[in-house]
């Protein structure tokens, strides 16, 4: 079909597509009933059978899924725009975002307050052979697969059919990253963990100060390669007008930047721990592994603090509520904008899924988390492995630029009137 309008799509793997207009769809109610009904039943389970918390971290999930759908708000395509055609639009709310998550995380961390007296902790985790080899294959896998953790979450409440093969390998990618864990963060070379604030004598003010200069360094950069490239603009999204698009979409990427960064302080004053994804799909792919008779808790990986979890419900893990959570909002979002609709999947997406699925799981756990945990989780926390998950999750970008067209998905182009 041949049209004058191309947006942005749902699913992070496609390049804009073409649409009649701008204008949003009219809002799919049944859907959106089956939504709220299916939440709210989550909701009074979550409060009859766990902790208070958890049922809170579920509100915050459904936040976190409406804020990604409604801005599209990608890693993946953020990457992919920036090392191929140097468009760093979605980088510099990347910036904004994590300057906003440093400013709440400074306080919290310095001074250890969580809603319900949980002991608080950001994400700083070792820097070694591990975080390297992890980080770089995620990059690759999230080129492939589609979308990276928080972008298969979304888009899967989106519709986007591949993304279900996806998220499929990301679990079975994960829980073999899971059994093999051991080999690369023991018998491997690495650093102790570094944070700007408690491992410099910085301090939190110190580390704040650093992390700000850092995020308008790469803030000016983005834009100094973006100018010398002449980079395509992004499409825009379908919108709609007025006090609607609160509920309706679509959002600029600053407002989503910032929500998002909120977000991720409340969930660490509600767990004592940042936003994650992964660790869920380690724990889902161990049980089912479990269930067929694999003997998963002699592995490392689930012995000492992790032990709990493997015999507990998947509902008292806070990072599986939350994921439930974004599956849900998303959904929601996808409904409220009339956007919902299963896609078809192609023979080369379809292998590409698979690949990226398998090495984005296995990356998320040799590297201390993906997207969300290790890069803006670590980085929020004033962790130095998230600065170096960052840059490694860029140069697995710039390979997987070339095998991308392998599997038929596009590269963004210089001469593309938009990205």
């Amino acid at each position: 079909m041949t049209t004058s309008t191309r947006v942005q799509p749902v699913n992070e793997v496609n390049d804009p597509v073409y649409r009649d207009t701008i204008a949003l769809n009219a809002p799919q109610k049944s859907l959106i009933v089956g939504g709220i009904s299916v939440a709210a039943l989550l909701t009074v389970y979550l409060l009859a059978t766990q902790h208070i918390a958890q049922t809170v971290l579920l509100g915050i999930g459904l936040l976190l899924g409406y804020t990604l759908f409604h801005a599209r708000f990608g890693f993946t395509s953020a990457f992919r725009r920036f090392m191929s055609v140097g468009n760093g639009q979605a980088m510099r709310s990347h910036m904004l975002m994590l300057a906003v998550a440093v400013t709440l995380f400074a306080p919290i961390l310095a001074y250890g307050y969580s809603f319900f007296g949980t002991e608080v902790s950001g994400y700083v985790s070792p820097v070694g052979v591990s975080l390297v080899v992890g980080a770089f294959i995620f990059g690759i896998g999230m080129q492939l697969g589609g979308g990276c953790a928080s972008g298969t979450l979304y888009a899967i409440g989106g519709g986007r059919s591949v993304m279900f093969i996806t998220l499929l390998f990301f679990i079975i990618g994960t829980t073999i990253g899971a059994y093999h864990l051991p080999f690369w963060t023991e018998d491997l070379p690495a650093f102790e963990p570094v944070s700007l604030a408690t491992s410099t004598g910085l301090g939190y003010g110190g580390a704040w100060l650093v992390s700000i200069a850092l995020f308008g360094l790469v803030a000016w950069i983005t834009l100094i390669i973006e100018k010398k490239k002449r980079a395509p603009k992004m499409a825009p999204l379908p919108t709609t007008t007025g006090w609607q698009r609160i509920f309706r979409g679509s959002w600029p990427l600053f407002a989503a930047a910032i929500a998002l960064a909120v977000l991720n302080a409340l969930t660490l004053l509600t767990r004592g721990t940042p936003w994650g994804i992964t660790s869920a799909f380690a724990l889902w792919g161990s049980k089912i592994a479990e269930f067929f008779g694999v003997d998963v808790a002699s592995w490392g990986y689930w012995e000492g603090a992790n032990a709990a979890m493997l015999e507990s419900s998947i509902f008292a893990d806070s990072t599986t509520v939350l994921n439930f959570g974004v599956i849900l909002g998303a959904f929601l979002a996808s409904a409220a904008g009339g956007l919902f609709k299963f896609t078809k999947i192609t023979m080369g997406n379809f292998w590409a899924s698979i690949v990226g699925g398998l090495l984005m799981g296995y990356g998320a756990r040799l590297a201390f988390g993906c997207n969300i945990g290790a890069y803006f989780g670590g980085i929020a926390s004033f962790s130095l492995h998230g600065y170096i998950w960052g840059i490694l999750a860029l140069a697995g970008t710039f390979f997987a630029l070339y095998l991308r067209p392998l599997f038929g998905l596009s590269v963004p182009k210089s001469n593309d009137s938009v990205c």
